[in-house]
């Protein structure tokens, strides 16, 4: 695990997006293409923007990237509130991103349903290979939840490689999240937090005592330890 710490939002945004793009090149170098499973939420999608801006979008092959979710809301597609509308205005629209190399998440269909489908959908594109994405980017709630692994929910202790929809009390709603396990097995998984608001949250995942009912964040853990916390000075302010 690695902590990367920067002065300013924009210079953790500049970071990640040359992260990004390194881990592009060397997945497509290595396998000919790049599967990346995208967060949703205020933060990624400045990420989002800068990578389809001039001084990035020629940086990467973008024909060969693959476009999964890490989590979505059970929200139609049209609707603000979705992570998928988000990725395509900020992100798939400017590049001009081609239809088959996005995967949503239906969520027209009942939440389990829809996670069911999803699972097979990245099950199919990985084949006989295990599910293992080039890159997992994530987020960090203040409550210590990340992709939609909340506090206290049955599917922090749920074992399986897949997808899973989630009852999320304190929020009222239903949430499709890969699992843990399925995040798990990513090449390389790096998480964008900036701000005071996120600072106690970071302190305890990253040094408090291992708690995962209270903060959800500490079950990112890949056997291969390629995790990457990008953060600014405010959101690494507590940490020792």
């Amino acid at each position: 695990m690695e902590r990367h710490i920067f002065s300013s939002e924009d210079a953790v945004l500049g970071a990640l997006a040359n992260f990004f793009v390194a881990t592009a090149d060397q997945a497509i170098a290595a396998r000919g293409r790049f599967a990346v499973a995208l967060s949703g939420g205020s933060s990624p999608k400045k990420l989002y923007e800068l990578l389809a801006s001039d001084a990035y979008r020629v940086q990467v092959a973008w024909g060969k990237v693959y476009f999964f979710f890490g989590d979505e809301r059970t929200v139609p597609k049209t609707s603000p509130d979705s992570n998928y509308l988000m990725a395509k205005k900020a992100l798939f629209d400017p590049l001009d991103t081609r239809p088959d190399h996005v995967f949503a998440v239906d969520t027209a269909l009942a939440p389990a349903e829809a996670a069911a489908q999803y699972g097979v959908a990245i099950e199919e594109f990985f084949g006989d290979e295990p599910a293992r994405f080039d890159l997992v980017l994530l987020g960090l709630g203040d409550n210590a939840h990340t992709a939609s692994l909340f506090p206290h929910t049955p599917v922090l202790h749920d074992a399986s490689v897949g997808v899973k929809d989630v009852f999320v009390a304190e929020l009222n709603t239903t949430r499709i999240t890969l699992t843990a396990p399925l995040l798990n097995q990513a090449r390389a998984t790096a998480f964008l937090v900036y701000g005071a608001g996120k600072a106690i949250a970071v302190q305890q995942i990253l040094e408090g005592p291992r708690d995962v009912d209270q903060y959800p964040a500490q079950l990112i853990a890949p056997a291969g330890g390629n995790v990457h916390w990008f953060l600014d000075e405010a959101a690494a302010a507590d940490l020792k």
